[in-house]
């Protein structure tokens, strides 16, 4: 009576194991010499060094 075609029940810990897993195998095989793609992420910009928006200011806004 066991069908093994049915998909098994996972509990909440261990899928998030799977998918750490999965991550760090795709993160392996883009650190592989020859691979042209960049993964490196962009450092974030601190949003105090925008310019404000003087809009209001220039157009006498209500």
């Amino acid at each position: 009576m066991t069908d093994n075609n049915e998909p098994r029940k996972v509990d909440l810990a261990e899928a998030m194991r799977q998918k750490l897993q999965q991550k760090k195998q795709q993160q392996a095989a883009a650190n592989k010499p020859g691979f042209t793609g960049t993964q490196q992420t962009k450092a974030m910009k601190s949003q105090n060094t925008k310019k404000p928006n003087n809009q209001r200011r220039r157009t006498g806004g209500s």
